[in-house]
């Protein structure tokens, strides 16, 4: 794709300051959003779902991300695939947004017919000279990766996917997310840029104040604190955990539990950071009580006691923890609307009201959720005031802000904006 825009967003990329906040329009403006949209959901790996989402032959979902939509389906051979939701005919959708399942995929316009493979295999009254072997549906560029699957529309993906696959296969072999379940979905509208639905993500500052459910299990100062602005009695407890954190770090590493935070979130094109988190209070789940919602673990795991390992790119986030999991997509609407996606997953075989009791396995991220789709909102708003500027980032506890936001620069600039 053209850049249509260079000239225009060129000056909001230059005007950018390290250790700040990105200038309104980089937010703000429908140009901007379409760069965004060619750029980083059409030429990088962004992730859209999981194998799970599609246990057996013939289930299908569709994904719609901007003007492009995609099947994510299992095949007769039970293998994972991943086409364009285009008839080779005359473009018509073949199915509709959401979940099914199929044997075949029927264009309803015209009745073309391809296998669960894509390729097509009935295309009535085009005359005995037509070459269907031309018109299978087109392929879409996919990793399954410990059963989180990416793709890239572009024809030449980033080749570093392979330094994510290499890192987070081994730390989520013992999840077995690839034979997970997918107890409970919710799609949530945010009113604001997709980049600040990333950034509010990015940071725990906030959490104190706005996240008493999530604050129960999750440690904000994990995420960077001003040792200066802590009385010597909150130091001395900072300190205390942190020493704690690296002794934990070390026995999880030493019994096979790979834990360390590995971050790749400047100077590369796949962004992604992860670790294990300690999880606070009873340790065992992110849960208002902070124990595990689901008594069957997930896939292979004995233990409770390993925290939550947490995970996320440039449209997710995402937490594993020995009981279930929690996993987010994000995917821009427009430059002011993001839907930010929530799965949760269980053990394949565990059966709600027996094993598990919904409303604890999700109360925590339903309110967490929509409390920052409610922060998100108001950042919107006050980044379209006239008198917004660029702020500075805590240097202790917005460095990941930071980060994305210099990544962001530097891919907007690496294809030609």
């Amino acid at each position: 794709m053209l850049n249509k825009f260079p000239s225009s967003i060129t000056p909001l990329l230059d005007a950018r300051v390290e250790g700040h906040s990105l200038p309104a329009g980089l937010y703000t403006r429908d140009d901007v959003f379409q760069a965004d949209m060619d750029v980083f959901f059409s030429k990088h790996w962004i992730y859209v779902g999981l194998e799970c989402d599609v246990p057996e032959a013939g289930d299908a979902v569709v994904i719609d991300i901007g003007n492009t939509s995609l099947i994510v389906l299992r095949d007769d051979d039970e293998q994972i695939r991943v086409v364009r939701n285009i008839c080779r005919h005359r473009g018509a959708r073949l199915l509709d947004a959401g979940a099914t399942v199929v044997s075949k995929l029927v264009c309803p316009y015209h009745q073309w017919t391809y296998e669960l493979s894509g390729d097509l295999s009935y295309a009535p009254h085009m005359g005995k000279d037509f070459d269907k072997s031309c018109r299978n549906l087109k392929a879409v560029n996919f990793q399954s990766i410990g059963g989180l699957i990416y793709v890239c529309l572009s024809d030449n993906p980033p080749s570093d996917i392979a330094t994510l696959k290499k890192v987070m296969e081994e730390r989520l072999a013992p999840y077995d997310v690839r034979n997970a379940k997918v107890a409970h979905e919710v799609d949530v509208i945010e009113k604001g840029n997709w980049k600040l639905t990333i950034e509010n993500n990015r940071e725990c500052y906030h959490c104190s104040a706005n996240h008493p459910e999530l604050c129960v299990s999750f440690v904000d100062l994990d995420f960077g604190f001003d040792p200066e602005s802590l009385s010597p009695e909150d130091r001395e407890e900072a300190e205390a955990h942190f020493a704690m954190y690296n002794e934990r770090t070390t026995i999880w590493e030493a019994d096979g539990f790979s834990s360390a935070a590995i971050e790749h979130t400047r100077d590369v094109e796949t962004n992604f950071r992860t670790q294990r988190l300690i999880i606070a209070g009873a340790g065992e789940s992110q849960t208002e009580d902070a124990t595990a919602a689901c008594s069957k673990l997930l896939g292979r795991m004995t233990r409770r006691d390993l925290g939550d390992m947490h995970l996320w790119g440039h449209n997710s986030w995402n937490h594993f923890m020995g009981d279930h999991a929690v996993t987010s997509i994000v995917i821009p609407l427009s430059a002011d609307t993001t839907l930010v996606r929530t799965k949760w997953l269980v053990h394949k075989d565990a059966v709600e009201g027996v094993d598990y009791d919904l409303e604890k396995l999700t109360h925590v991220w339903v309110e967490t959720t929509n409390q920052d789709a409610g922060l998100v909102a108001r950042s919107h708003a006050g980044i379209l005031d006239p008198a917004y500027e660029p702020g500075t980032y805590s240097k202790f506890s917005e460095r990941a802000l930071d980060d994305f936001a210099t990544w962001y620069i530097e891919r907007m600039r690496a294809h030609g904006y």
